[in-house]
């Protein structure tokens, strides 16, 4: 257990002043291992703040390279970084943010001869990434694992944040995943190339994602676990939504032998 520095409970004191978080708080966080998949617009709005609020290490995973097009949301990257890894883009402007962090890049996309080893290596998982095949093969290894999932997405002017816990009664992102596939809200079969995204909105969200990360991580507050938050920007309106666990869902439902992605029937 690696304690706190003179250095660092100055730096950290505003959050460390905060009862749900103290020194133990922090020093947990000091102490975390945390995995974010994607460094778009959601992965770089909670990797900024995780880093900043004093997470010990971030791995970051993206296969993916800066576009100009990206440059409108996600902001841990800039015009002299196009045609870089996201990861590593992200790597060297968090390292400048908080050089009390380390950070380990994996410069290519997430697939099923990694996920296993990857979350298996961490103590939580933020899925920031863009697709549903990314999604389900997190939402099956987190729930093999028993590892904490802070899930997020964005779309137009709409986004989403849910957590999974695995706790007996409580769904995983599967049991309700195939229902917004069909759903105008938030839909996760179109990505922003077609649909579009306003740039805050994927803040929002990961910003929202960091906060139940560090909440989780020292133990502070309520997870959004076994609810969905879902935010419209138009409108300047946020809902949560209750979720069920679905008893005959393929991940987690009553008898579901599920041992890899390629057994799960997605919409």
């Amino acid at each position: 257990m690696k304690e706190l520095t003179d250095q660092e409970l100055l730096r950290y004191h505003r959050q460390i002043n905060l009862r749900s978080v103290d020194i133990d708080g922090q020093t947990a966080l000091k102490n975390a291992c945390v995995l974010i998949v994607g460094l778009g617009g959601l992965g770089c709005a909670a990797a900024q703040y995780l880093t900043t609020a004093g997470v010990g290490q971030l791995t970051l995973v993206d296969g993916d390279t800066v576009d100009v097009s990206n440059l409108q949301r996600q902001v841990l990257h800039h015009d002299a970084r196009i045609g870089m890894n996201k990861a590593e883009s992200a790597r060297q402007t968090l390292a400048v943010l908080n050089p009390n962090c380390q950070f380990e890049v994996i410069p290519r996309y997430l697939d099923e001869s990694s996920v296993l080893s990857l979350v298996a290596a961490h103590g939580l998982v933020l899925d920031c990434s863009d697709n549903l095949d990314t999604r389900n093969l997190l939402n099956l290894t987190c729930f093999q694992q028993k590892t904490p999932l802070v899930s997020g997405a964005a779309i137009r002017f709409e986004g989403q944040v849910s957590v999974f816990r695995w706790l007996q009664d409580e769904p995983c992102y599967h049991c309700f995943s195939q229902f917004f596939s069909n759903s105008s809200s938030a839909n996760q079969g179109q990505s922003c190339v077609e649909a579009g995204v306003l740039a805050p909105i994927v803040g929002v969200v990961g910003c929202l994602q960091a906060m139940e990360a560090l909440k989780l991580l020292t133990n502070a507050g309520i997870p959004m676990s076994g609810q969905l938050l879902l935010i419209d920007g138009l409108s300047g309106q946020f809902r949560s939504m209750k979720l069920k666990k679905n008893s005959s869902c393929a991940v987690c439902g009553d008898g579901a032998r599920t041992n890899s992605y390629s057994e799960i029937d997605t919409p």
